[in-house]
């Protein structure tokens, strides 16, 4: 019964439901990106999510990172997702790791995973992850925001090997860039996440087109959206 509604979807069925079971997914950063994706990824039924945070729940997290509430103030983020996602899902297997994602231990936690999926906030990171996902062979989910704007992507994934390296070439370049600005709107992160979730249910179930050699980007003051080749 939990999971009738997507059951009876032809694209899913019986067999999609199996697959998502056995899925395993890593989120690196579960906060305003990482709280829709790891809401709709356990809703879903996604057998084992892996979360990796190394702060804790503050005041000005709550606009937009809707796993928290502020009765976890000052806990660590990771541990606090782990609880409300197990309240949600009791079903599903999920590992906290409190820490942040480093060349040191980058390797060990994303070999246990299927898939990586980006709710992080800067670009040495995402260069991590990605250089990892491609040695692993693993498909990495990119997902990022600023203001009203966001935008996806799926690499090393199919046919189309495109990663993170042919959007941002220029790793040095990108790592002297100013940080950006903070404001956001918390509708952002909610929508661009939710798209990052979707794109993880297509590439485990096989439906749809997935992301894969496309960037798609939205501004949510227009309501503008675009689909490029990369």
């Amino acid at each position: 019964m939990r999971y009738d509604r997507q059951i009876i979807l032809p694209e899913i069925g019986e067999e999609g439901q199996k697959k998502l079971q056995e899925a395993k997914v890593l989120i690196v950063g579960v906060g305003g990106l990482g709280s829709p994706i790891a809401l709709y990824l356990a809703g879903a039924g996604v057998g084992c999510l892996g979360l990796v945070d190394d702060d804790l729940v503050s005041i000005s997290n709550l606009q937009r990172q809707v796993l928290y509430s502020e009765k976890e103030l000052g806990k660590p983020k990771a541990i606090c997702a782990a609880e409300r996602l197990s309240a949600l899902n009791s079903e599903i297997e999920i590992h906290p790791y409190s820490v942040r994602l480093t060349k040191d231990n980058a390797d060990d936690i994303i070999q246990e995973y299927d898939i990586v999926v980006d709710g992080c906030d800067n670009f040495a990171t995402r260069y991590l992850i990605n250089d990892i996902c491609i040695k692993q062979k693993k498909p990495y989910v990119y997902g990022a925001i600023c203001g009203f704007e966001g935008q996806v992507s799926v690499f090393n994934y199919g046919n189309q090997k495109k990663n993170y390296r042919d959007l941002y070439p220029d790793e040095e370049e990108m790592q002297r860039m100013p940080p950006p600005p903070k404001g956001v709107m918390g509708v952002t992160p909610a929508i661009v996440g939710s798209i990052e979730a979707t794109e993880v249910l297509k590439i485990i179930c096989g439906f749809g087109d997935v992301l894969a050699g496309k960037l798609w980007t939205i501004d949510l003051r227009t309501l503008q959206s675009n689909k490029f080749s990369l």
